[in-house]
């Protein structure tokens, strides 16, 4: 960062006297309105409560109830639901104070540290979903080994390696934007510190780093998404084997939270990457953004607690209680 970049690179976004070591970014958010910042601030504060709300009760609910303390409910309390609050904790206050203090800076560390944090809660979600698919796998097509294949040292295990290859992939990006070099007053087109953005937003040759970036991403999303089309080819195999059409439905019902929640989280995913390679340079992205880092994360304990019975008998049984 303290290397002056050649100013023939820098003419297309800054006048030459203006170079100089950067040491913060400007956030340009959803709207530059002053009249909509009120707006906006109580709609990303109303989403931020819900969602740290409904994944604490999911938490919570699990918790209380020892008819649920299985290696599924376990990813989905203990870790999916905490790693949901720490993805939406990493953007959204960060959105709130700007917006009420009609600001928009962010310090250089405050970016890195940003979206370190994002992609390693990303990654770590994406694993999750892959860990419960193949939980789901083995429950469905291996019922009679679950308890023994499913063990708490394999659990933990898969714990460890998920965290360990999320913070890998949250280094790598980080690594990559902490060389870049920027020129002054460099603004970025969305709410929170993104690499595709600050990429386009380089002094720098960052042609390697978008290759990179992209490889890396098809390789961190595509074997969790290869390993969840495993699980559910291999479950949809043994469901259509079951004779009964009851026994079918019971089936495909224990699966459809967690279907759902796969897709909206890796459709909205993909929206974000294809946005930002299809209109690099505007905020046509920003929608997607929101649904990816906030929309997805306040619906899973909607998805979860209204298609799963166990979650609901827990949820009321714990309501009941603090009531």
């Amino acid at each position: 960062m303290g290397i002056i970049p050649p100013i023939s690179s820098c003419l297309r976004y800054i006048e030459p006297q203006n170079l100089t070591s950067i040491s913060e970014f400007l956030l340009l958010g959803l709207s530059e309105d002053l009249e909509l910042q009120q707006f906006l601030f109580g709609l990303f504060l109303s989403m931020y409560l819900i969602t740290v709300t409904g994944n604490l009760l999911i938490s919570l609910a699990v918790t209380s109830d020892f008819h649920l303390h299985t290696p599924m409910y376990f990813f989905l309390s203990n870790l999916l639901s905490l790693a949901d609050i720490g993805f939406t904790s990493t953007t959204i206050p960060k959105v709130l104070v700007n917006t009420h203090t009609y600001q928009r800076d962010i310090s250089y560390v405050g970016c890195l540290s940003q979206l370190s944090f994002l992609y390693l809660f990303a990654c770590l979600d994406s694993l999750l979903l892959m860990v419960m698919a193949y939980d789901r796998f083995v429950a469905i097509c291996h019922p009679l080994h679950y308890p023994i294949i499913m063990s708490p040292h394999l659990c933990g295990l898969l714990v460890l390696v998920s965290i360990f290859i999320s913070f890998f992939d949250s280094q790598l990006h980080c690594m990559m934007v902490s060389h870049l070099t920027f020129c002054t007053d460099v603004e970025i087109p969305s709410f929170f510190c993104d690499p595709p953005q600050l990429f386009n937003l380089a002094c720098s040759n960052t042609s390697t780093n978008t290759m990179l970036m992209y490889l890396i991403g098809a390789i961190f999303a595509g074997i969790p998404v290869s390993g969840i089309l495993f699980s559910y080819t291999r479950i949809l195999s043994s469901i259509l084997r079951v004779p009964s059409s009851g026994g079918k439905y019971k089936a495909f019902f224990t699966c459809g939270s967690h279907l759902s929640v796969v897709c909206l989280f890796y459709g909205t995913a993909a929206g974000v990457y294809l946005s930002s390679a299809v209109s690099p340079s505007l905020r046509k992205g920003a929608v997607a953004s929101v649904m990816f880092t906030v929309v997805t994360p306040m619906l899973n304990p909607f998805i979860y607690s209204l298609r799963n019975t166990d979650i609901k008998r827990a949820l009321q049984r714990l309501l009941s209680r603090i009531s």
